[in-house]
């Protein structure tokens, strides 16, 4: 039959008198539509069928349902390799069955409380590659010299954004920071002369992260720029990344400036500053660095927080591979 997973609907269930009690509570009393109701009736169908066998008919011995019979349910989905989704879905049909069974008084307890469906997938952070990272800080640059070389007219507040975009990005690739630690800095926390940058992270707690040349370069560009537009703009006091009127810019300035130049430059409108983060983790674990040194780079508490880059970093070694080898993509009975 090809296991659970493939148990056809017993059309008996929507003869049962609790199944239709039940679908009416649904649509009457829950909003929900008829898709919605013939989903929840097909996982009861599947469970009856399970305990009492394809051919049985209404009505169902509910109140006899055990939870070693709705852990064995669930265990045969695992068994025949059904998708954690999918299990996940026919436990919450089937609890929301028996709960509203035991809130009708036809039964005592339900067989489903309790019982806990399996863990999620967490999704891989998505990252950029080192090309991309770099098409993008390149942009506000580049828009400026296309500007120029056109004749159009290029203002003091153009220049001053062209510069504070470009310090923003090479700061958030350079650190790993999370933009509200990058939105909340003060000239007086940047290192000039050492390549450094204490920031405060979740909880209060302050950590020292590095910037590389070319964040450096970015920086002091910003700042000499800020300086020129106005009188307090490069003061120790004064928020690094400033708007357009001399204000300390918000994260989500910084996500509508993100969105202005990966249009701009082609790349996915889906990248968000958290996604120079990941790629920050990612990059510097493809290049050999050590994961205690990149978890204390990002401020994460545990380690196993930062493991999962590890994985982004395998996969990615990967595709390399299957790329690059000669014999990546030949059979193993070859």
């Amino acid at each position: 039959m090809g296991g659970i997973v493939h148990i056809p609907v017993n059309e008996a269930v929507r003869d049962d008198e609790a199944v239709r009690n039940f679908r009416s509570y649904l649509l009457a009393e829950r909003n929900a539509s008829e898709l919605t109701a013939l989903g929840y009736e097909q996982d009861i169908s599947q469970f009856a069928a399970f305990r009492w066998g394809v051919e049985a008919a209404a009505p169902f011995d509910w109140q006899h349902v055990t939870s070693e019979d709705a852990r064995s349910f669930l265990m045969a989905f695992a068994r025949d390799g059904a998708k954690a989704t999918t299990t996940r879905r026919k436990l919450a049909s089937l609890r929301a069955f028996f709960r509203h069974m035991v809130r009708q008084g036809a039964l005592a307890a339900n067989p489903f409380t309790g019982l806990h469906g399996p863990k999620l997938p967490k999704p891989l952070p998505r990252t950029l590659s080192a090309r991309d990272v770099a098409i993008l800080i390149a942009a506000p640059e580049e828009e400026l010299k296309q500007r120029k070389r056109a004749g159009q007219t290029v203002t003091p507040a153009d220049v001053y954004r062209s510069a504070r975009d470009t310090a923003l990005f090479e700061t958030l690739y350079s650190t790993g920071c999370r933009i509200s630690e990058v939105m909340s800095l003060a000239w007086r926390q940047i290192g000039f002369s050492t390549g450094s940058v204490i920031v405060t992270g979740k909880g209060a707690k302050q950590r020292l992260c590095l910037l590389g040349k070319p964040a450096l370069k970015a920086l002091r560009r910003l700042r000499d720029t800020a300086a020129e537009r106005w009188p307090d703009g490069g003061d120790d006091a004064t928020s690094v990344f400033l708007n357009d009127h001399g204000r300390p810019m918000t994260p989500r300035d910084a996500q509508r400036c993100m969105k202005y130049w990966l249009a701009f430059a082609g790349l996915p409108a889906d990248i968000t500053p958290h996604k120079l983060r990941h790629s920050f983790a990612t990059h510097l674990l493809d290049a050999g660095a050590d994961l205690r040194s990149v978890q204390e780079m990002l401020g994460h508490s545990s380690l196993a927080t930062t493991q999962i880059y590890t994985h982004v970093s395998v996969e990615h070694l990967k595709d390399e591979y299957m790329k690059a080898h000669p014999l990546a993509g030949r059979r193993a009975d070859g």
